[in-house]
C-alpha cells in the first residue's frame, strides 16, 4: 500500500490525475517505474508534476501514514481493489484511495444519503424520524456528512433504529469535526463507520467539504434532501448526484420557510422527485417490501445512563406526553438557564424532540 498512498501524497496529483495515470500505465507500480519522457507524453502532465514524482519527497509522508493506519486499525480502500465502494467507483472523479474505520460494509444492498441544513427545524427533524424509522425493514445503509443539523440527526436516528450509517468526513481520521459529535461518531464505529479521502493531519478546511459531498452522493443509490436553504452543501450534493445520474428526492415545505426554499427549488426545476414519506421513496426506487418476520424488540432508550437531572425531565415527559418549557420549569423548579442546558443536551442525544412553541416530547413517542 506504500506506493498507493505515496501517489496521493504527490503535490499536483488529485483524483482525476491519479486515475489518468492509472489508466495510462495500468498499475501504480508502472507509474513510479515510468521515465520522465513517458510521463510527459501524457496530456496535461507537465514538467512540474513530473519533477514532483521523481523527487521521492512524498515517500516519508507515505511511510508515516502507514504507521498511523496500522496503529489505529484503519482500512485503506484502493480503487482497483474489490472492497472499494462499487457505486463510487462508477463516478469519474472518485478518489483513488479512501481511509475507512468501522464495521459496516461499504457495498451494501441499498444505500441512501440523507442531507440537509445545519439549522434543522422541528419539521425537518420530524421528517427525518419518520423516514428513517420506516426504512428499518429495508436492509438499508444511511450515509451523511456528520455535520450539525440534518446530517447528525440522520446518523443518530439510524443508530437508534439499528440501521448501519456511515459518516463521510472532510478531514483525516485523527480527529472529529465538529467535536460535539465525538459521541455519535464513536457509536457509529460499532454499527456503521467513518470514511474519508483525506490522510491524517488534514484539518477540516472549508474547501474540503464541497469535495466531500461528491463521496456522499457517489456512495448512494439515491440522495434525499430533507431541508435546505437556497444555498448550501445539501444543494451541492444534490447537484453532484444528478451529474452522476443518481436519483435525488426532496421534501417540499412552506413557501415562506427559509429552510425549505432549497428543496422547493430542486422540485420546481425537476432536479429532485417530490416525496412526502418513505412509501414515496420505496415506490420510486422499486424496492420490494420485505416479507413479514419476527421482529426483535425495539431498542429502548438508554434511560439507565441518564444523569439525575435528565432522568427527572425524561420521567415527567414520559408521563405527560409533551409539555412546554414553562410547564417543565414549574415541575423541576430549576433556573431557566439550567433547564435550557439540560433540554439542549437531551435533544442533541436524540432523547427529546423539539416542537413549535418551545414544546418538547420524547423522541419516538406518538
Amino acid at each position: 500500500m506504500l506506493k498507493q498512498i505515496a501517489l496521493t501524497k504527490i503535490k499536483g496529483v488529485g483524483s482525476k490525475t491519479a486515475r489518468t495515470l492509472l489508466a495510462h500505465f495500468g498499475s501504480v507500480n508502472n507509474i513510479f517505474d515510468a521515465s520522465k519522457q513517458e510521463l510527459l507524453s501524457i496530456p496535461r502532465i507537465g514538467n512540474t508534476l513530473v519533477e514532483s514524482i521523481f523527487s521521492k519527497k512524498y515517500l516519508h509522508d507515505a511511510e508515516r501514514e502507514i504507521a498511523f493506519i496500522e496503529k489505529h486499525r484503519i482500512q485503506t480502500l484502493w480503487i482497483e481493489d474489490s472492497n472499494y465502494p462499487h457505486r463510487l467507483k462508477q463516478c469519474e472523479d472518485a478518489p483513488v484511495l479512501l481511509y475507512y474505520k468501522g464495521a459496516a460494509d461499504v457495498n451494501p444492498q441499498r444505500c441512501v444519503s440523507i442531507v440537509g441544513t445545519r439549522n434543522a427545524t422541528s419539521y425537518g427533524k420530524r421528517l427525518c424520524e419518520e423516514l428513517i424509522s420506516s426504512l428499518q425493514e429495508y436492509d438499508i445503509q444511511i450515509v451523511s456528512g456528520l455535520a450539525y443539523g440534518i446530517d447528525a440527526q440522520a446518523h443518530r436516528l439510524a443508530l437508534r433504529h439499528r440501521i448501519p450509517t456511515i459518516g463521510v468526513l472532510g478531514h483525516g481520521l485523527d480527529r472529529i469535526y465538529p467535536s460535539a459529535h465525538r459521541d455519535v461518531a464513536s457509536r457509529m464505529l460499532k454499527n456503521g463507520g467513518l470514511l474519508t479521502e483525506y490522510p491524517s493531519e488534514t484539518i477540516p478546511d472549508r474547501n474540503n467539504f464541497p469535495a466531500r459531498n461528491r463521496i456522499i452522493a457517489g456512495l448512494a443509490d439515491v440522495t434525499i434532501v430533507v431541508e435546505a436553504a437556497k444555498k448550501g452543501g445539501a444543494l451541492i450534493t444534490a447537484e453532484i448526484a444528478n451529474s452522476y445520474n443518481r436519483d435525488v428526492c426532496a421534501y417540499p415545505g412552506g413557501i415562506d420557510q427559509e429552510y425549505s426554499a432549497g428543496c422547493n427549488y430542486l422540485i420546481k426545476t425537476h432536479r429532485a422527485h417530490l416525496i412526502r414519506h418513505a412509501d414515496d421513496l420505496v415506490y420510486l426506487m422499486g424496492w420490494e417490501r420485505p416479507k413479514p418476520k419476527q421482529r426483535a424488540p425495539q431498542l429502548r432508550l438508554p434511560t439507565d445512563s441518564l444523569g439525575k437531572d435528565e432522568q427527572r425531565v425524561y420521567n415527567f415527559l414520559l408521563e405527560r406526553g409533551q409539555a412546554g418549557v414553562d410547564e417543565i420549569a414549574l415541575y423541576v423548579g430549576w433556573p431557566t438557564s439550567k433547564l435550557a442546558m439540560i433540554l439542549l443536551e437531551m435533544e442533541m442525544k436524540s432523547l427529546l424532540l423539539s416542537l413549535p412553541g418551545k414544546v418538547y416530547k420524547i423522541s419516538g413517542s406518538p
